[in-house]
């Protein structure tokens, strides 16, 4: 499978996707956009274009990933980490050769992509 994602990271999901419709999707991408030239997109999604997407099932969350996405994030691990100033998400993606100062952005040896502003 094109990611991972790690127990607690999949609590937390869990958690947010009780309060969703049934139905729903983890989507995980990439969109361009950033000052390094890429950044992630993660939210929940309700259609799929069977043509363009895949889905799979991963610590029981059903996820979606763009096929255009996944040689992008192959072996990217999504993790949830709580701190003294609260939580979040984070993207550990092998792909990126480069990733911006505030952290939001990246980009990869294939897909550079076009920077742009933070």
């Amino acid at each position: 499978m094109a990611i991972n994602i790690t127990d607690h990271a999949s609590k937390q999901i869990q958690n947010m996707m009780k309060e969703e419709s049934d139905g729903a999707y983890l989507r995980f991408g990439v969109k361009g956009g950033g000052c390094s030239g890429l950044s992630y997109s993660l939210g929940f999604e309700y259609e799929i274009n069977e043509e363009l997407d895949t889905t799979k099932e991963i610590n029981g969350i059903p996820v979606v990933l763009n096929n255009q996405d996944i040689p992008i994030i192959e072996g990217t691990t999504i993790d949830f980490k709580q701190n003294m100033m609260g939580g979040g998400f984070s993207i550990d993606n092998p792909n990126a050769i480069v990733s911006c100062g505030c952290g939001s952005s990246f980009r990869t040896k294939d897909k550079a992509g076009a920077p742009g502003d933070c």
